[in-house]
């Protein structure tokens, strides 16, 4: 299952894709973690230091090797400088699993054990200064894009996905199972897409969209958040210690979160199950996007 999670800026959106991550490597999931974010804060909420999550290697900087792995022996792609992110596999491409070795984990994974489990992060690379003029951040997702788009996921194994903030993801690049949007109780601010968009992104390309409400506070924010995205709400995540603790680079244990956010992790992969399709043997882009 490929799961995506967006939404506005400071939604919550890395949180919740750690706490998610930290929840399946518990029970003992296969996993790869993907931070597609502009700004590369994920590995650092999995545990990382400053200098372990500088040193990840970044997809964008591999995109020649990714490209030329990936098109085998594709007689429709004459080299690696004609693909572009949206190629899709053909006859003689090579796909991708998430229980394999293969160059690509090879060249731009970390494994790590996490919370007794085994998680491959995968990180698109920061926005740098010599971007600046050249490029836009989605020359750094076309990688994300071609990985996602050659990855053959079965039934319990995930990929998840921290998506870059306030932008409405273009396919495939967030077409996971399901597209997870991650919601405080406010309005969008300005040039964020709103619920009403990323419902109409899901629709036209065959995706799962949830909403999770996160720093929910009490029953008026419930209420907010209820009138807002209705029954796409499906769980709700409140403020946390644990959560304070690890954004001051103590976190405690993992399973010491508290009870009702541990029951909403819980919720959201019954949920994520719940809507796995096997689709033969068809590469599908994600198929759930959690909104936060």
């Amino acid at each position: 299952m490929k799961i995506g999670f967006v939404g506005k800026g400071g939604s919550g959106k890395t949180t919740l894709s750690s706490l998610f991550i930290r929840h399946l490597a518990a029970v003992g999931a296969p996993i790869v973690a993907v931070d597609a974010d502009i700004n590369q804060h994920l590995g650092a909420a999995l545990g990382l230091d400053d200098t372990e999550a500088a040193a990840l290697p970044a997809m964008g900087e591999r995109l020649s090797l990714i490209k030329d792995y990936l098109r085998g022996s594709n007689p429709r792609i004459a080299s690696a400088q004609t693909m572009i992110k949206t190629t899709p596999p053909g006859e003689g491409s090579r796909l991708l699993r998430v229980c394999e070795s293969n160059a690509v984990y090879d060249a731009c994974a970390r494994p790590m054990e996490l919370d007794g489990g085994a998680v491959r992060l995968m990180v698109t690379g920061p926005f740098t200064d010599s971007d600046l003029g050249v490029a836009c951040y989605h020359s750094k997702t076309g990688a994300v894009e071609l990985f996602l788009n050659h990855l053959v996921d079965g039934p319990d194994e995930y990929v998840v996905v921290d998506m870059t903030a306030d932008r409405t993801p273009s396919p495939p690049a967030c077409s996971p199972a399901s597209t997870s949007r991650s919601s405080s109780p406010s309005r969008p601010g300005r040039g964020s897409p709103s619920d009403r968009q990323y419902k109409e992104y899901a629709r036209d390309f065959g995706v799962v969209l949830k909403v999770i409400g996160n720093k929910v506070q009490g029953q008026d924010d419930l209420d907010f958040l209820r009138a807002e995205v209705g029954d796409d709400l499906l769980v709700t995540v409140g403020h946390s210690d644990w959560v304070r603790a690890m954004e001051k680079g103590r976190p405690p244990r993992f399973e010491l979160l508290e009870d009702v956010n541990q029951l909403a992790l819980r919720r959201l992969h019954t949920a994520v199950d719940a809507t796995y399709e096997l689709r033969d043997w068809r590469v599908t882009p994600a198929r759930w996007c959690i909104s936060t």
